[in-house]
């Protein structure tokens, strides 16, 4: 798994009926975009994580 600052985890809902957790990736603090990351959920709290295999990095679009 590899992330930029403002990329975006997504944490799969893991049983029937929950929603996905959606978090922007404010800081990259493992080796070359590795985990962990500290996140900042829609819901402004922050958490550092190390995401399991129910996750997945959303790069945002570089604009020129």
């Amino acid at each position: 798994m590899h992330a930029i600052t403002g990329d975006q985890l997504v944490q799969h809902g893991r049983v029937v009926g929950e929603h996905d957790k959606v978090a922007e990736i404010v800081e990259v603090m493992g080796r070359d975009g590795a985990p962990p990351y500290r996140v900042r959920f829609e819901d402004g709290h922050e958490a550092v994580c190390s995401p399991g295999p129910d996750s997945e990095i959303r790069h945002r679009e570089i604009q020129l």
